[in-house]
């Protein structure tokens, strides 16, 4: 499933100038991955060598793999989101 716009992609043999058909969003790219993992090192559960800056870009990582449950990563963003909402409202005027 492409992160920027939801389209699910049935081409599992993704390579590094693939593209989503609908938004045009790099599909070989760390959000798309099953191994990227926000506060993790280097955003990765993968032992990378050096950081890959823009993580919605296309990049030549040799563990990308398709992220086989996409719902996963938003629900990560979710309960990082409910976490700052209750934080805040928690100390909060």
């Amino acid at each position: 499933m492409c992160k920027k716009c939801g389209k699910e992609i049935s081409d599992t043999n993704i390579t590094r100038t693939s593209i989503c058909p609908v938004c045009g969003a790099d599909l070989h790219s760390c959000i798309n991955c099953k191994f990227y993992s926000p506060g993790a090192h280097y955003d990765c559960h993968e032992t990378i060598d050096e950081l890959v800056k823009d993580k919605e870009r296309s990049n030549f990582c040799d563990f990308f793999k398709v992220n086989p449950n996409p719902a996963g990563a938003n629900s990560t963003q979710k309960k990082s989101d409910d976490a700052k909402a209750a934080f805040n409202a928690l100390f909060s005027d």
